[in-house]
């Protein structure tokens, strides 16, 4: 397995990786004109015809790096099997599906390569309309492997043409529960065929997984970004019960228009966007149990800025490119570190400024200890609002044993110091 690492030369343009002319006029629509270290990688080595294994967060421009050498193979350099599907691409989330699909249209505009995104929660008459377009010579799938494996085990997508796989967020996918899904998918597929792979991490599973599907992969790394400059990181250290009270002060004294707050569960989502509701904010749920129809609404809302605050799980971190967030509120600490670098790298993009709020409480210390190791600083501990009792005093060593929080103080709050100071 050839290895590489970002360690590269950059070039000035995208001009010099080889592109087609119709999709460099595609790049430069959009103003994209200078490929990221994981495009300068990874355009060279899918249009050498490699596999390819790429361990690359979201933001450093990884679905470009597949789409690109993708849409111009297809499009520049092979021969089309009649009414066969080209390319597949496996994604865990509806999101990312319809994301990837967006920019698909974005860059490809100028080329005449057709996609359709497939992904679960659809009516009888949409799935009637994705078996059209499967069976009348669509070029490119973007789909979720559920949603894929319903139309595959009917047997009327046509894969005798497929020249790439993609997975993309392979790790998400394995964390999701889908890997049964992923193996049952490799068997319909032709073997011979270019295989990609994208991942923000690298997990044993994932590594297994590569050996089944990929052949003497070319590799990518891509070390995990801090978070942006720009982002202003705060945190409170505070018992649950005051979580609602900080909240709405922030929202109240912040001047932020465009705010994810991140919860960890499906059910708190719903609480606190009903909460919100109440308490007058304008304010809005991201869930699974929304229709389709209801999740692109709400999301539509949200760019275009008639939504101020979105509360959602993890899919908005890694399945939503919006570049223009405020202010991102971890409403608990994310149990991965890394999920905490992809929450706040939501905000203060394309060198903006931004901010990112973490509510710390005393069993989650450790946690956050964690991720201050993981991003190599101590992130601003701030003091609770002026008549607000005092949190728990932070330690990220602390154990949380019976009604303490790991350093003998009991959890009424009393005397102890907060995390942020005195008043």
């Amino acid at each position: 397995m050839q290895e590489s690492t970002e360690k590269t030369t950059p070039v000035a343009n995208f001009q010099s990786l080889g592109l087609s002319d119709d999709l460099l006029q595609g790049l430069d629509s959009m103003n994209i004109r200078v490929p990221t270290p994981i495009q300068q990688q990874a355009i060279p080595a899918v249009l050498d015809g490699r596999d390819l294994i790429a361990c690359a967060q979201t933001g450093t421009g990884k679905t470009a790096a597949f789409l690109l050498p993708l849409i111009d193979v297809i499009t520049s350099y092979r021969p089309k099997v009649d009414g066969s599907i080209r390319a597949l691409i496996v994604v865990p989330t509806r999101e990312l599906a319809l994301q990837i699909d967006q920019q698909m249209q974005a860059i490809a505009y100028f080329t005449p390569i057709t996609s359709i995104p497939l992904y679960g929660g659809s009516d009888g008459n949409t799935f009637d309309a994705q078996k059209q377009a499967l069976t009348s010579g669509v070029e490119v799938v973007i789909a979720t492997p559920g949603k894929l494996l319903s139309h595959l085990n009917l047997g009327y997508v046509p894969l005798q043409g497929l020249e790439f796989l993609v997975m993309d967020e392979a790790d998400r996918m394995m964390d999701m529960g889908f890997v049964d899904d992923i193996r049952k998918i490799i068997t319909f597929l032709p073997k011979e065929r270019q295989s990609l792979m994208f991942s923000a991490t690298m997990p044993s599973t994932i590594r297994e997984l590569t050996k089944q599907i990929l052949h003497d992969p070319f590799e990518i790394t891509i070390a995990l970004s801090k978070p942006a400059a720009g982002v202003d990181q705060q945190a409170y250290v505070i018992f649950d019960m005051q979580k609602a009270g900080i909240l709405e002060h922030i929202l109240n004294t912040n001047e932020a228009t465009s705010i994810v707050i991140f919860a960890g569960r499906k059910i708190e989502v719903k609480n606190l966007a009903r909460h919100l509701q109440k308490r007058g904010f304008n304010a809005a749920g991201m869930h699974s149990d929304l229709e389709q129809t209801e999740r692109e609404s709400v999301m539509l809302d949200f760019r275009n800025r008639k939504l101020r605050v979105l509360v959602a799980t993890d899919v908005v971190s890694r399945g939503i490119d919006i570049d223009d967030i405020d202010l991102v509120i971890n409403y608990d600490v994310p149990r991965d570190p890394e999920d905490y670098v992809h929450r706040v790298g939501r905000t203060a993009r394309a060198a903006k400024k931004g901010a990112a709020v973490t509510f710390v409480n005393e069993k989650q210390m450790r946690e956050f200890g964690r991720i201050e190791a993981l991003i190599g600083y101590e992130v601003k501990k701030m003091p609770l609002p002026d008549g607000m009792p005092r949190g728990p005093m932070y330690d990220p060593k602390a154990r949380v044993a019976g009604g303490s929080n790991g350093n003998g103080h009991r959890k009424g709050g009393g005397r102890g110091r907060s995390g942020g100071g005195r008043h």
